[in-house]
This record gives structure tokens, sequence and C-alpha cells, in this order.
């Protein structure tokens, strides 16, 4: 062990409860073999106390046969038969075990950015972006989450193994990914120290693990569900999973590649509408999770959010539908689907490349709350909100909607359903939507900028008739900014009554309310005496 390792080890055994001591004495069996934490340090103080962050590397080893990840028996063994790999790994716990909620949740990173942080705690008017690992409003740890960030990617932080093909090129067995996932996830939950003594940080800690991705990140855990990692040394790995506008995608990675790249890099777009192996497999989670069940596993439960932009730009409507026509297809009872009302793929500042100014619906506080319930229905069984959807509709041969590839010529690609200003109809609706000052979510050009096929826009509406076009002015819709924060406190209310909004968010949408641009009517002149 080196001596960072040794030090950490020492710091955490300091920490350690009685029962952790104890837990010590027996360490599981897990196949992660090393843990290897080099740094320690401060991540702030919170509701419950104080929070650290470790930084280092899991180490692991596999069967050749592990879950027929392709081509893994053509790695090198170790003297045992075993194939190994190492991958980043970052912890963001509670320094005293006593203080967490005991959740652990697994983030997998994006193109090797962290987004747990990004996703929980992004502030109204600053969205951060995937990759930061700031403090934000600080959400996860004034609830106690224990965060897990995971690397898995091809040359972003895993080492995978590989083997020399036929034509003698180097080749990485990037299937291994799901199985890095599975085993560090596992072993901070169930583990007391690995194979050298070094005790998990966590242990102890944990009762309930959930799972969190974003977009290519959402693809890869229902690919992780679908192709068996869910289990690992008899147990399932993920209680419960948070997956974010993944479409009706999947993750092709259970193949072996030639890098540099990912395997994962890729997906349908407008520049490439029949990009191959994302839309090859399942669909639906509703197949995704008969599967599951059909191998006698018992699927984690479930939230799947979408945002409207996915509609027109990543087919999301196939997710709902299948390759056959317009009726959705029902649900498993361990599944929520929320559309997002008005939301993009993924909000930003600025983008200088694209058409239009981008979308601008903080969407943060419904990831907080729909996290906060499925942690709710892991932990206790309490029942989640009712999915809730926008309703849709076909849009063949419009050239601003990825239509579906030839692959599945029965396919019907639909986009939601708008009000007569352009706004869409159902779905979660925060304020924003509720009472708006502008249209959110439509499509920003050119569409063949995959970034700005994402972001989306926000149309604000004219201050005043004399500015406005066909759409009434915001002064014709409110009569004063008392009206319009009256409306938003009644939809804000409505929406935490559904389970879907905190009060600190209420808080902060309120606030940001009574600071809009809305027009006070001109005071009257008082009449000559």
């Amino acid at each position: 062990m080196g001596r960072c390792s040794r030090v950490v080890a020492g710091l955490l055994i300091g920490l350690a409860s009685p029962s952790l001591a104890a837990a010590l004495a027996s360490p599981a069996e897990a196949r992660v073999t090393r843990l290897e934490l080099a740094s320690r340090q401060s991540f702030g103080t919170f509701r419950g106390g104080d929070y650290v962050r470790w930084d280092g590397r899991v180490v692991g080893e596999l069967a050749p046969d592990d879950h027929g990840i392709p081509d893994l028996e053509k790695a090198p063994r170790s003297d045992a038969g075993r194939v190994a790999y190492s991958a980043r790994i970052i912890l963001i716990a509670p320094a005293d075990p006593a203080s967490g909620n005991g959740a652990l949740l697994v983030d997998v990173p994006n193109r090797g950015r962290a987004y747990a942080n990004a996703l929980y705690n992004s502030p109204r008017d600053i969205p951060m972006l995937s990759g930061d690992l700031g403090i934000g409003t600080g959400f996860l740890q004034d609830n106690g989450y224990a965060v897990a960030e995971i690397y898995w990617e091809l040359g972003r932080g895993a080492e995978l193994p590989s083997f020399t093909d036929a034509e003698g090129r180097r080749r990485f067995v990037e299937g291994v990914g799901f199985a890095i996932v599975r085993d560090a996830a596992d072993f901070l939950a169930h583990a007391a120290a690995d194979g050298a003594g070094t005790p998990n940080p966590l242990a102890g800690r944990i009762n309930r693990t959930l799972a969190t991705g974003k977009s290519q990140d959402g693809r890869f855990l229902k690919t992780f569900l679908l192709d068996g990692f869910n289990t690992a040394e008899g147990r399932r790995v993920f209680d419960g999973m948070h997956v974010f506008v993944s479409g009706a995608g999947l993750l092709p990675i259970m193949r072996s590649g030639t890098g540099p790249g990912s395997s994962a890099d890729g997906t349908p777009n407008f520049a490439d509408p029949d990009f191959p192996g994302v839309h090859d497999g399942p669909l639906t989670i509703g197949e995704i999770v008969a599967r599951v069940e059909a191998r006698g596993e018992i699927p984690p439960r479930m939230m799947l959010l979408n945002s409207t932009v996915d509609y027109a730009s990543l087919r999301a409507s196939l997710g709902r539908t299948g390759a056959h026509g317009t009726a959705d297809l029902p649900l498993p009872a361990t599944v929520r689907m929320y559309d997002v009302a008005g939301a993009s793929h993924v909000n930003v500042l600025k983008a200088d490349a694209c058409s239009l100014p981008p979308g601008r619906l903080d969407w943060a506080p419904v990831a907080r709350a729909t996290l906060a319930r499925l942690d709710q229905w892991v932990a206790r069984n309490a029942a989640p909100p009712e999915t809730r959807l926008m309703p849709l509709q076909p849009a063949k041969d419009d050239p601003t909607v990825l239509q579906a590839p030839r692959a599945l010529p029965e396919a019907v690609v639909q986009v939601p359903q708008r009000d007569a200003d352009g706004n869409p109809l159902g779905g979660v609706r925060l304020p924003d939507i509720a009472v708006p000052l502008g249209v959110h979510g439509a499509q920003n050009a050119p569409l063949a900028t995959f970034t700005c096929s994402l972001i989306g826009t926000y149309q604000p509406f004219a201050r005043t008739s004399a500015e406005a076009g066909r759409q009434p002015a915001l002064a014709e819709r409110y009569r004063n900014r008392s009206d319009y924060v009256n409306r938003v406190r009644a939809a804000a209310q409505a929406l935490a009554a559904q389970g879907f909004l905190l009060p600190e968010d209420m808080a902060v949408i309120l606030n940001a309310a009574a600071e809009a641009p809305i027009p006070e009517p001109k005071a009257e002149a008082a009449p000559p005496r």
C-alpha cells in the first residue's frame, strides 16, 4: 500500500464507528481488489456537518466469461486466470458516518465528466455544466447523500483490458466499463476493505444504492440493466435508477474498439440519422424490464425524465411507443416517466454557434424533487408521483424533427403538442411554463450542429402591446407584478403538492418572480380640484 493510501486508511480507521471496526475484521468478498485513495480534502460544511472528498482509483479483476463481455477472454490474464482493469473514482461523503442519510448515489460520468453536481446542485440562473465538481446549492450534501463518481470509459479515466487482433491491431474490451461500475458500486455499498486491508470509506454507512446518468449515461444505465450487470455476488447492485434525457437509445459498448476514442461517443443526429447501435435494440423501458424479470432478477425502481427538446432531436417518443405506431406502451409498476415541459436537453448560458438564444428553463428543481421521491420510494416504499407525460402528435416529414432511422420503417417519431403561444402542453409544468414569460423548448439552428439541436431556445414575450406581434404582451397577460407573482405562487404550490417541487426551490422561484420585468400600469392622474 502506498504512503498516501496508508495515511487515508489511518484517518478512516480513526473515524470509524465500532460497527465499522468489527466489519473490518472480516472483509467482504468483492471483485475490486484494491482501492487506492491518493488524496483526502475538505468539501465544505453542510446541514448535517462536514463533507470530505477522496480521489483515487479502483483496481479489479474479472473472470474471462464475465456476463458474456465480447472478447474479454482474449485479454491477458493473471496467474489466477483473471483479467485486470482499473478506473478513476471520486467520493464525496460525510466525514461523520452518522450524519449521512444511508444512500449511496453513483454517478456515471458523461464522456469523462462528472454530472451529479450539475444535475442536483445547479443554481437557477447559472447552470452548472458536466464536469463541474463545485458545491453549487449543496443540495446533495445538505440532504446527506454519499456520491461516487465511477469512471468507466475508454480514454476517459478507465484502463480497459486490451488484446491484439488477427490483423495486428490493438483492441480494447469496452464492455468492461459496465463491470467497473457494477463492481465499484457493489464494493462501496457492501465491502469493509479491499484485499490489502485498505478500508472502504463508506463501510457501515450505506443501506441503499441509487444510480444516476444523463444522456449518454442514461443510455449506459439502461444497457447496464438490459445486459444483466445489475447483480453482483448474488445481490442487486442498484436499488433505484434516475435516468435523464436518454431518448429511446442504448449504449453500444458491448464490443471491442480500436480507440483512441470510445464507442460510446456517437449517437444518431441530424447530420447522421442512421448512426448504428443506439436504436438497434429494445427501445422502451418496458421491454428492458421484461428481460430483467425473465432472468429472475428484481428490477430497480426507476424514474426516467425527458426534456421537450429530446422529442424533436433524440426520438424520445420511441421510448414510449417502441418501433411501431403511435400508441404509448404500458410502463412496468417499477417505473415512472416524467416529461419536463419546455425543458432543453442541456442548459447553457451562451451558444455562439447557434442562430437563436439558448433555452433557459431551469429544471434542476424537478431533478432534485424526483431524486428525493425516488429515494423515498426505495427506502420506505413511499409511492412516487404517477407518470406525467406530454400529449404527442406525429411529425412525419417535419425537417426540424429527427425522423426514424431507415432500419425502423414502422416507427413514428412524435413531438409534443403545443398551445397557442407555442409552449408544450401537459407534462411536469414548472411555474415558468404554467405562468409563462415566453416560449420554451422550440428548436434552435443549425440542427446539423449537434449542440444547437439539444439546447433548444427561449423566446420572451413582448413587454407591451406596442411591441407585440401576434402573441399577447406581458402587459395584457398580467395586471401587474403582484398578479404575476400570485399566479406563480399558486402554480408552485400545486407542483409541490404533486411531488415535483421542494420547499426550498419554491422560495427561489418566488424570489425570481418578484423580480420579473412585468410592466406596472400607469397611475391615473388625479383630477384637478
